[in-house]
C-alpha cells in the first residue's frame, strides 16, 4: 500500500493487522464528534486522520454524533460540524449514524451485563461514590448494593429507563474490580438518570449511557476496525476492552493518538462555550477562536488546514505546536493562489500638483507573480490619490526610505513622485501631501538610471471604493492562558481586533464576494466576511510579527 504522507505508528498497527488478516485486510474507521459545541482545529487533525486513513487504504469512514448527553446538544452544532467536515474536503458517504439510533440495542446489553452478574443499580449518592471510589493509592469500597439479587437489579433498572425515578437517585454500574489500580475500572457508570429532552428522541428516554459504555458499543455494531481516539482515553481502553469481551460481541481496536495543542489558544471545547455565551467573542465563528468555522472566516483554506495536519505528523506524546506553524501554512497556500490588490488601511491624501486636471489613466497590474495564468488587470492613476499615512514622516531618521519631505519614491505600477510641501490642519495633524511626478517613470522604472530607495502601494481618490477592514491577531497574550496564574480571562489580547472603517481599496474589489481571498499587497492576506457592507478579514500578515516582537523582548 503506497502513502501519501510519511508512516507512523498508526499506519505500521494497520500495515500489522492486514499482514495477520486481524479483520480481513478491513480498514473502517469513524469520526465521533459529540453535538455540543463546534469543531475546532484538533479536531480537524482527528478528521484528516481519520478519514485520510480510510481513503488512503481503500476503506471506509463513517461520520458518528456520540449524542450521549443531551443537557448542552443542539442540532445547530450537528449542522455545523457536518458543514465544517465537508468545507475540509471529507465526505462520509450514507454513513451518518447517531449513538442516539442505538439506544435501544445498548439497554438490552445492560441487561444482558445485569443478568451475567456484570452491572448493577447502585443507589449511593453522586457524592458517595466518589468518595468510595477511594485515591490512586488506596483502593475503593465495595458500595453496599454491589451484590444485589439480579431480579431486583432488573427491576430498579426498568424503572430508570421508566422515569419513575428522580435524577441522581440511582446509577447503573459495571462490576468489575474496586481495587484495581486503573480508577476507571473501579466499577464503572453505565448509565445514569437524565429528565432532559434529547435533540432526537425527545421525551422517549429518561436513562442515557454514559460515553464510555457507549461508545465501544457503537464501534462494535458499526463494524469499526480501527477506533482512532486521542490520547486521554488510553486510560479508558482497558474499560473498552472489557464491555466488548464480557459482551463476547466484535471487538474493534482502540488506538491513541496524540491531541493537537496550538500556543496563544484554548482547545478546550468548555473554555471556548464559555467565551461565546460570556460574550468576550462574537459566536462560535469568531475569527479569533481556533474552531474550523472561526478559521474560515478568517480566510483560512481547507488545503492550509489539511497541510497543517500533515505537517505537525503524528506521535504518541502530546506537545504544544506553535501557533506560527499554522500561520506559515496559510501564507504558502495563499501565497500561489490569491490575486494581488492594493488597499490603503490608513489613508492619507496626496495631490499630484503637476498632472492634468480631470485626467486618470489605466495602468497594468499583475495579479499574482506567483502564478502567471493570472494575468493582468489594469488600475486607475489620478491627480489625487491615497497612501499609507505610515509610509509618510515629517521628521525622518536616516533610515526610514519612504516617503518624506524633499524626497523620491515609486509608487507601484505607476511613477515616481516627490514631496514638495505638507498641509496641516489647526491641531497640526498631517491631512494632505503635495507632490511632483515624473511623466518619464511610468510603470515605476527611470529612463536615466536614477534609484529609489521605496515602493508604495497606492489607491486613486476617485476611483477608490471605501470598506471596512478587521484586523486580526492572536487572541491572548501569554503562550498558554490556562497555565498561566490568575484566571483565564486575564489574559485575552485587547488587541486581538482591531476595526478600521475609513479604508480606500482599489475599485477591481467593488464586487468581490464572502470567502473570497486577496493579498493587500504590503499589507497582508484578506478575505470577504461581509459583501454587502464590503468587510475584510485579515488571515494574517505577510510576515511573523509576533517573532519579531519576541526577539525584541528578549534583547530587552
Amino acid at each position: 500500500m503506497e502513502h501519501f504522507e510519511k508512516s507512523n505508528f498508526i499506519r505500521d498497527i494497520i500495515d500489522e493487522h492486514n499482514k495477520t488478516g486481524k479483520f480481513g485486510g478491513r480498514v473502517h474507521t469513524r469520526f465521533p464528534p459529540e453535538p455540543n459545541g463546534f469543531l475546532h482545529i484538533g479536531h480537524a487533525k482527528a478528521i484528516c486522520l481519520s478519514f485520510g486513513i480510510a481513503k488512503d487504504y481503500d476503506g471506509l469512514c463513517n461520520l458518528r454524533f456520540d449524542d450521549t448527553n443531551p443537557v448542552k446538544e443542539d442540532e445547530k452544532f450537528v449542522n455545523s460540524i457536518q458543514k465544517d467536515i465537508k468545507w475540509l474536503g471529507f465526505d462520509w458517504g450514507e454513513r451518518l449514524f447517531f449513538a442516539s439510533d442505538y439506544f435501544g440495542k445498548m439497554y438490552d446489553y445492560a441487561i444482558q451485563l445485569i443478568k451475567a452478574k456484570k452491572a448493577y443499580v447502585d443507589s449511593q449518592t453522586s457524592e458517595e461514590i466518589r468518595k468510595n471510589r477511594g485515591t490512586v493509592k488506596s483502593a475503593g469500597i465495595e458500595s453496599p448494593f454491589r451484590n444485589r439479587l439480579v431480579l431486583e437489579n432488573l427491576e430498579l433498572f426498568e424503572k430508570m429507563k421508566n422515569g419513575e425515578f428522580a435524577e441522581g437517585t440511582h446509577v447503573l454500574r459495571a462490576k468489575i474490580d474496586m481495587s484495581s489500580p486503573n480508577m476507571l475500572m473501579r466499577d464503572p457508570l453505565m448509565y445514569r438518570i437524565k429528565k432532559e429532552k434529547h435533540h432526537r428522541t425527545g421525551d422517549k428516554w429518561s436513562i442515557y449511557p454514559m460515553y464510555d459504555f457507549a461508545h465501544c458499543l457503537e464501534d462494535s455494531m458499526e463494524g469499526i476496525t480501527h477506533s482512532l481516539c486521542s490520547i486521554e482515553f488510553e486510560n479508558n481502553r482497558p474499560l473498552y476492552d472489557w464491555f466488548l469481551d464480557n459482551l463476547q460481541i466484535y471487538h474493534s481496536q482502540q488506538i491513541e493518538f496524540a491531541r493537537l495543542n496550538l500556543n496563544y489558544t484554548v482547545m478546550s471545547k468548555r473554555i471556548l462555550s464559555q467565551l461565546v455565551e460570556d460574550g468576550l467573542v462574537s459566536g462560535w465563528d469568531d475569527p479569533r477562536l481556533p474552531t474550523i468555522s472561526g478559521l474560515r472566516r478568517r480566510g483560512y483554506t481547507p488545503k492550509s488546514i489539511r497541510d497543517f495536519c500533515d505537517a505537525i505528523g503524528m506521535a504518541k506524546r502530546e506537545s504544544v505546536v506553535d501557533i506560527s506553524l499554522l500561520e506559515y501554512t496559510i501564507r504558502h497556500d495563499l501565497n500561489v493562489r490569491a490575486e494581488r490588490r492594493m488597499a490603503v488601511l490608513n489613508p492619507l491624501k496626496v495631490i499630484i500638483d503637476n498632472y492634468p486636471e480631470n485626467q486618470f489613466e489605466l495602468l497594468d497590474a499583475v495579479n499574482n507573480p506567483e502564478d502567471e495564468s493570472a494575468g493582468k488587470r489594469q488600475i486607475p492613476f489620478s491627480k489625487v490619490l491615497y497612501i499609507e499615512r505610515e509610509d509618510f514622516m515629517e521628521d525622518a531618521p536616516k533610515k526610514f526610505f519612504r516617503l518624506a519631505p524633499g524626497r523620491e519614491v515609486r509608487l507601484r505600477y505607476a511613477y515616481f513622485i516627490k514631496c514638495e510641501s505638507v498641509v496641516k490642519d489647526e491641531n497640526g495633524e498631517i491631512i494632505a501631501l503635495h507632490c511632483t511626478y515624473d511623466s518619464a517613470t511610468k510603470g515605476g522604472k527611470s529612463p536615466d538610471g536614477r534609484k529609489v530607495k521605496a515602493t508604495l502601494h497606492w489607491v486613486s481618490a476617485q476611483h477608490a471604493i471605501d470598506a471596512e477592514v478587521r484586523l486580526y491577531d492572536r487572541l491572548f497574550t501569554v503562550e498558554n492562558p490556562l497555565s498561566a496564574d490568575g484566571d483565564y480571562r486575564d489574559y485575552i489580547n485587547p488587541n486581538s481586533v482591531e476595526i478600521l472603517q475609513n479604508c480606500k481599496l482599489e475599485p477591481s474589489l467593488q464586487n468581490a464576494k464572502i470567502g473570497e481571498f486577496y493579498q493587500f499587497e504590503r499589507k497582508g492576506y484578506f478575505c470577504v466576511d461581509d459583501e454587502k457592507r464590503l468587510i475584510f478579514n485579515r488571515t494574517v500578515t505577510l510576515r511573523d510579527s509576533w517573532a519579531k516582537l519576541q526577539k525584541k523582548g528578549n534583547k530587552k
